[in-house]
């Protein structure tokens, strides 16, 4: 377990506190990347290569993607052996990274197996892109506001950026339901985004969409 956070628009001192509000999900190490308007940052709990090669957020080779992941992916090393290894680090972030340097963000979402949430920014186009894995077994909450976003691994870590005023639509989910379904927030202006989506943000505007659906394999007999 590891956590995210991130936000354009906001100053970095605010997304230093978000990213310190979930520092119990990653004790082991801590990063922060700015860039103009844009700063991200990242909570380790090591797993794959535990030397500091493998903290986050993390750039690939040519400097255009930095990433922050939170999970796994478990084809990592398939995807590395297709990439032509010679990688600095023996992490599954790595691997991702260049995979969209090589493929772009959305092959490599799709070559991508495992559990993971993740925030990619692509510094030559200055966009933000959100990812969640197929079953959304790593949790990506967002604020949007008036031309900004902020990002987190736990709404908790959002407190500080809204309002804090209850969106009564996932209040009467919350009462119904008994939880607040995706992409419902708590709070106002607030959301989480939806198994197998992303959320693409870019010149103050955001689009949301799936990058995974779910299809039936009509081909196979129910019993051999």
């Amino acid at each position: 377990m590891c956590g995210i956070a991130g936000a354009v628009g906001f100053p970095v001192e605010v997304v230093k506190g978000v990213t310190d509000a979930v520092r119990h999900r990653g004790p082991d190490s801590s990063g922060i990347f700015v860039d103009g308007d844009f700063a991200m940052g990242h909570r380790r709990l090591a797993i794959l290569d535990l030397s500091d090669a493998g903290r986050q957020p993390m750039a690939s080779r040519d400097g255009r993607f930095i990433v922050a992941l939170n999970g796994e992916i478990f084809n990592y090393l398939e995807l590395g052996v297709e990439l032509g290894g010679g990688f600095r680090t023996s992490t599954d972030t790595e691997v991702f990274v260049e995979a969209c340097a090589r493929w772009g963000v959305e092959k490599a979402l799709e070559r991508s197996i495992g559990m993971f949430a993740l925030a990619l920014w692509d510094r030559r186009e200055r966009e933000l892109t959100l990812a969640r894995d197929r079953m959304g077994e790593k949790p990506l909450v967002y604020f949007e506001d008036r031309g900004k976003i902020a990002f987190a691994s736990e709404m908790k870590a959002l407190a500080g950026v809204c309002d804090r005023r209850l969106d009564p639509e996932a209040v009467d989910a919350y009462l119904a339901l008994g939880h607040v379904p995706a992409p419902l927030g708590i709070f106002r202006g607030t959301g989480k985004l939806a198994a197998g989506c992303r959320l693409r943000f870019k010149d103050g505007r955001s689009q949301i969409g799936r990058w995974w659906r779910a299809s039936a394999d009509t081909r196979r007999p129910l019993r051999e």
